[in-house]
């Protein structure tokens, strides 16, 4: 059996990394460690090791561009990993409106489609209260 895979099951029974791999298929766009801290309300040091799982097992691709690391969904062609993919998608909205409300809301703040702005700024603290 393919270890990636194996890999890939096993970042996703967490449930902050399968969370943030829920989010980037459904707002499909890049996101950064940034953005995903201030979505998700966890540390830097957590975002980032749960967002560089997801990437070592093969669900995300990363992009630098300036300071920032940008993370997007995998495409992947095999059908087990589409399928992989797409029960994660399939998983009730309901289970994730708090974190899709607030990465809508993050994402808002960027310039010309690129973070400006880091986590837990002023700007980001105003708009969620």
């Amino acid at each position: 059996m393919e270890l990636l895979y194996l890999d890939a099951l096993k970042a996703l029974s967490d449930r902050n990394r399968l969370r943030l791999c829920w989010l980037l298929i459904h707002v499909d766009q890049k996101i950064t460690v940034a953005e995903a801290m201030d979505v998700t309300g966890e540390t830097q040091y957590n975002v980032s090791r749960n967002l560089k799982m997801l990437y070592k097992a093969g669900l995300l691709t990363q992009e630098k561009c300036g300071k920032w690391v940008y993370y997007t969904l995998a495409k992947h062609q095999a059908p087990h990993w589409k399928s992989l993919v797409d029960s994660v998608g399939f998983l009730p909205a309901s289970q994730f409106n708090e974190v899709t409300n607030r990465c809508q809301l993050r994402l808002e703040m960027r310039v010309n489609g690129e973070c400006v702005v880091g986590p837990a700024s002023d700007e980001w603290n105003r708009l969620i209260k």
